[in-house]
């Protein structure tokens, strides 16, 4: 599942730090993109799975410089996005000034997951470990691209980047805390 965890507003970045074994409070379900219309509707980038969620949500943070909780009046899906009618935001100007504003539920709202499914963010710290026993680092970060994700894992051989595929993604492991990954030629760096 896509949704992201918020780090914005923690006093230090400890991002892809092994001692962030906490998970965070909140998650991100989408971004606010432009108003739609004079009535302060807005257009918003779905960051969820299951875009739906928005019709069913009865309040919303809403995280620009600083965390707001606001009653959603309305919400309908429309041509890959949602369009979100947040009370308070009654006219195009106050909806433009939600543009680029982080909406998140409190992570005690989060979707229920499937046996075998995981939040994204549960990922970074894992240590990755090749099928041949050699141990490649931590992953620091999952990169989300239009095919599949990629790992981003850092360490003794510096960077490498892993697409998250059958492949090479063997068995992911959290009890154990670590990544089973097979290596394809030319996966590692030169």
């Amino acid at each position: 599942m896509i949704e992201k965890p918020d780090t914005s507003h923690s006093s230090q970045s400890t991002q892809g730090s092994v001692e962030n074994a906490t998970e965070p409070s909140f998650l991100t379900i989408g971004q606010v993109s432009k108003p739609h219309g004079v009535q302060g509707e807005v257009r918003v980038i779905v960051h969820t799975d299951v875009p739906e969620r928005f019709t069913w949500l009865k309040e919303v943070y809403i995280s620009q410089q600083t965390r707001q909780l606001v009653v959603v009046e309305g919400a309908r899906l429309h041509q890959n996005m949602v369009l979100l009618k947040l009370a308070g935001y009654d006219d195009r100007d106050a909806a433009g000034m939600l543009r680029g504003a982080w909406l998140q539920v409190p992570e005690a709202e989060a979707i229920p997951l499937a046996e075998g499914e995981y939040f994204l963010y549960q990922l970074e710290g894992l240590t990755v470990v090749t099928d041949t026993g050699e141990s490649l680092g931590i992953l620091l970060k999952v990169i989300e691209t239009g095919a599949n994700n990629v790992f981003r894992v850092e360490g003794p051989l510096g960077e490498v980047l892993l697409p998250d595929t059958r492949e090479v993604i063997l068995d992911i492991d959290f009890d154990n805390g670590r990544v089973l990954v097979h290596l394809l030629p030319g996966l590692l760096p030169e």
